[in-house]
């Protein structure tokens, strides 16, 4: 018998894009609440790479992801309750999102698989571990984000349809685990639980794993096992014969998503919040997102260049600092350099969010997506 949760309140669907699935909603949780459609920032070990949380709430960011896989290995889940749990430990006051550590423990070298959990090795300094449902629901418990993560198995692409099958049905079966566990216990019951729909790019299996964890009693659902090499094309249809089998009432997540392109794309086909470290990671390198698309400061040709990355941005890095001078920072490998081509990337990215909301609230979001994409498609002329 599954155990009774709490009734679903958090989301509320404002309205909808006429044309499409696009949706324009609002999550109320425990530390804050976030406007969606929403992109997640990844503060892999609970702090975002090269960023202050002030500089990062200054983004307009309002909600961060960390990962449970590496917070249980360093510096452990159990000295992170002892300082009141992860937003205490790590300076950020407003909401958090925990995975579950799945796709970290499906994409090791070295890892055993068996209905009980998974056996591996982590990746830094080999040292084995072992992952259930239950273990992975504790440590998520003891880090205390607004929001955990079912422990599921990440398929990878490609794989056969008999394997998809085979490992969906066992992510069904460790979601009941979790929402078991998630319910045991005497901690704060403030913290919600979202079941992910596995199963590849496989329409039959998507829908029979999408109406099952829909009539779970999870707080929200997430579409996992995208963007693992599949290309924009299958993330496109996968979403797309998913979407409407997925319940209303709840917020939808798409994990590890993605480039603008694919965030534009998304929340036409009906999906609120994001989470994926390119922003992050491709500034610590130079490439900086525009309207007009990417650029990658490190190139010869701003190497005098006296202009902002973004004439028309008005975060910190544009309103301060020149082509130049942000090339000089990277090649000097001065961490300025990434700092400041973060925060440009982060700001970026929130406003693009901030943008499509304000396309939905007015009735546009159809004709914003198309002038986004042809904007962004000028990076091929550059």
């Amino acid at each position: 018998m599954m155990p009774a949760m709490k009734q679903n309140g958090i989301f509320t669907l404002l309205n909808k894009d006429s044309r499409s699935p696009a949706r324009r909603g609002r999550l109320k949780l425990p530390h804050g609440t976030v406007e969606t459609p929403a992109f997640m920032p990844v503060a892999t070990q609970g702090v975002l790479k090269a960023m202050t949380p002030l500089q990062l709430e200054e983004t307009g960011a309002r909600v961060v992801l960390g990962n449970t896989y590496h917070l249980a290995w360093r510096p452990g889940e159990k000295l992170i309750r002892k300082f009141g749990g992860l937003h205490k430990f790590s300076g950020w006051d407003g909401p958090m999102l925990t995975d579950s550590g799945g796709f970290q423990v499906f994409s090791v070298k070295y890892r055993t698989i068996d209905e009980e959990g998974v056996t591996f090795r982590y990746a830094s300094d080999g040292e084995s571990e072992f992952f259930s449902p239950e273990r992975s629901i504790q440590i998520q418990r003891d880090l205390g984000a607004d929001i955990a993560m079912a422990f599921d198995e990440c398929i990878p692409y490609p794989c056969t349809h008999d394997y998809a099958r085979q490992s969906t049905q066992r992510t069904l079966r460790w979601a009941k685990r979790c929402l078991t566990a998630h319910s045991k216990g005497d901690d704060d019951r403030s913290q919600f639980l979202f079941g992910i729909v596995q199963g590849s790019v496989f329409k039959d299996l998507r829908r029979d794993c999408a109406l099952a964890i829909a009539d779970m009693p999870f707080d929200g659902i997430a579409v996992g096992g995208v963007s693992v090499g599949e290309g924009l094309d299958l993330l496109k249809k996968v979403v797309e014969f998913t979407e409407p089998h997925l319940p209303k009432k709840h917020v939808r997540y798409l994990m590890g998503v993605g480039f603008p392109e694919d965030l534009l794309e998304s929340v036409e086909r009906g999906m609120d919040i994001f989470d994926c470290v390119i922003p992050s990671r491709m500034a610590r390198s130079g490439t900086l997102f525009t309207p007009q698309g990417r650029i990658r400061v490190t190139n010869n040709k701003y190497r005098k260049d006296s202009y902002p990355v973004d004439t028309a941005c008005d975060c910190y890095t544009c309103s301060r600092f020149s082509r130049a001078f942000l090339r000089h920072a990277i090649m000097s490998k001065e961490v300025l350099g990434s700092t400041l081509c973060t925060i440009h990337n982060m700001h970026y990215y929130q406003k693009l969010m901030a943008d499509m909301r304000s396309a939905l609230d007015a009735g546009r979001f159809g004709q914003f997506k198309a002038e986004a994409l042809d904007r962004l498609a000028e990076r091929d002329k550059r």
